[in-house]
Parts: C-alpha cells; sequence; structure tokens
C-alpha cells in the first residue's frame, strides 16, 4: 500500500515536471516573437497586448473562484498594488532590454532573479541567511559580470533594464510570498490582472502603431498561448510541489541560446556561456540550500515575461 501511494506521487511530480519544461517552452518562444516585435513596434504597445490576454486569462480565473467584489478585498491593498505596479514595470523593462540585447544573453542576465528574491527577502520578510547562500549569491552575480565584460554585451540601456526587470520580478516574488500570508490567490491574481490591464493600456495606447499581418499573428500567438502557459503552470503547481518545479525554470536558458542563433542568427559566446552557466548553478544552490533550510524556494511563481 504504501508503495503504490509513492508512486502515485512520483507520477505526479513526473507530470508536473513534464508539463512545467512545455510551459517554459512555450514562454520562450514567445520571447522570441517579443523581440521580433519590437525591433518595429513600440514596447508598450506589445507590453500592452501581451496583458491583454495575460489579464483577460487572470480575471477568468478569479470569476470562477467567486464575485469579483470579493477577491478585492485585500488585508495589504497597498503592497498588492505594487505587486502590480512592479510586474507592469518588469514585462516593460524586458521588452525595452530586448530591443538592445541577444536572446541568449538577455535569458542569462535575468536568470539571476532568484538570486535577487534571496537578498530582498532579508529586509522585507525577516529571513536569515548564511554564509554559504551569500556566497553563492555573489558567485552568481560574478557570473553576470562575466557576460558584460569587455568585449562580452555593452553597457548599455538594454543591459540595465534587464537587470531592472529582474530586480523588479524578484521583488514581485517576494511581495507575493507576504501577501499570501493574509490575502488569497484569487485576491493577488485579481491585482496584477486588473491593474496590469488597465496601466498597460492606459499607456500603450498613445504608442499605437498598425500592425502588417505577420506581426498581428504574432501578437495574437502571444496572446493565446499566455493563457496556455499559465494555465499549465497552475495544473503544474496543483500537483507537483513548487520548490521541485522551479529549478525547471531555468530551462528557459538553452531555449532562449538555440532561438537566438536559429531566428536571429546570434551565437552566444563561450565566455558568455560560462557566465551563464555560473548564473544557473548559483540560482540552483540557493535554491537547494532554501529547500534544505524548509525556507520557501526563491522562485516560487513561474516568471510571467519569459523567465514568464
Amino acid at each position: 500500500m504504501t508503495n503504490s501511494i509513492a508512486g502515485a506521487r512520483q507520477d505526479n511530480i513526473g507530470r508536473g515536471i513534464l508539463i512545467t519544461l512545455f510551459a517554459i517552452f512555450i514562454f520562450a518562444t514567445q520571447d522570441a516573437a517579443s523581440k521580433f516585435l519590437v525591433e518595429s513596434y513600440s514596447p508598450f504597445q506589445i507590453t500592452m497586448m501581451r496583458f491583454w490576454g495575460f489579464g483577460a486569462f487572470s480575471l477568468f480565473l478569479v470569476m470562477r473562484q467567486g464575485p469579483l467584489k470579493q477577491a478585492f478585498r485585500s488585508a495589504a491593498p497597498v503592497l498588492q498594488i505594487i505587486r502590480g505596479l512592479l510586474l507592469v514595470a518588469d514585462i516593460w523593462l524586458f521588452a525595452f532590454s530586448l530591443q538592445s540585447v541577444a536572446l541568449a544573453e538577455l535569458q542569462a542576465i535575468t536568470l539571476v532573479y532568484p538570486l535577487i528574491v534571496t537578498i530582498a527577502a532579508i529586509p522585507v520578510l525577516g529571513e536569515k541567511v548564511g554564509v554559504f547562500r551569500f556566497a553563492a549569491v555573489a558567485v552568481g552575480f560574478l557570473g553576470a559580470l562575466v557576460i558584460v565584460r569587455p568585449g562580452g554585451v555593452p553597457l548599455g540601456v538594454g543591459v540595465a533594464a534587464a537587470l531592472a526587470s529582474a530586480t523588479c520580478y524578484a521583488v514581485y516574488i517576494v511581495l507575493t510570498r507576504k501577501v499570501s500570508s493574509t490575502d488569497s490567490p484569487a485576491t493577488s491574481i485579481f491585482y496584477v490582472g486588473a491593474i496590469g490591464l488597465v496601466l498597460t493600456s492606459a499607456v500603450g495606447v498613445f504608442h499605437w502603431q498598425a500592425l502588417d499581418p505577420w506581426s498581428l499573428l504574432l501578437v495574437f500567438y502571444i496572446m493565446a498561448t499566455s493563457c496556455v502557459a499559465h494555465g499549465l503552470m497552475t495544473v503544474a503547481l496543483s500537483i507537483a510541489p513548487a520548490s521541485v518545479l522551479q529549478p525547471f525554470n531555468y530551462t528557459s536558458l538553452p531555449w532562449g541560446i538555440l532561438f537566438s542563433y536559429v531566428v536571429f542568427q546570434h551565437l552566444i559566446d563561450p565566455v558568455s556561456l560560462v557566465g551563464a552557466a555560473v548564473i544557473v548553478a548559483a540560482g540552483l544552490v540557493v535554491m537547494a540550500r532554501e529547500r534544505i533550510k524548509k525556507v520557501p524556494a526563491a522562485a516560487a511563481e513561474p516568471a510571467l515575461p519569459g523567465k514568464e
């Protein structure tokens, strides 16, 4: 009897991992499509249309669980609003960085976000971080410096936007942990979806350009697959622990390298690849250490912009 229960649990974890891998692949294709689009259209417009899909999906999920009025009630409305603003800023900044930073290097740089989560959790959540995790975080940031070294990715607005995007997403995750102790998941989803939908639309309409048929098709692909990918991540997290699934978010890096080469004919240089590997290794070490310490995993939510 015990063996059958363990086997069933293992089967759930296996399915959760497979679903997560597929969702990360979809997010990676969205990033490649977004990079193609922001070369011709404003990041504000593309972000707005991306949020139309994500926002509609978020509101749909909330309405299935109860009336919107109930989801609107929050014990920490200010923090919920800040979460929404941070996620919008994250996606705006990521879209801006897509204009000037190659997809492979961009994926590598933004993967520092679990390391930033570890640091941000100290003042916000009062978590204690030992020397071991501090060392892993420091090594991870050294990996990022390897990528932006002289002769590597040029330091500029694109790199700054990528790091700012990772920082916004990391603080968003930390605040999500904080509000989860007082608010329901439906409330958190509602605030993110509603604020994102309103704010990106309020700004994006002033940057509107008519899309050619191919670009319009890509936008519809992003909007539709946003719902699919977020739905898949929801299913995966319902059948397997988040701490087990989160390391698989790093599979966005090989996809980023592949799409960067196939779609944009850019191949990441070997030294930058080493820097990317250092970032991934440091992040995995931090996650493993947090799991041992029985602290929630550093990346408690799936990446929204493609990290999502």
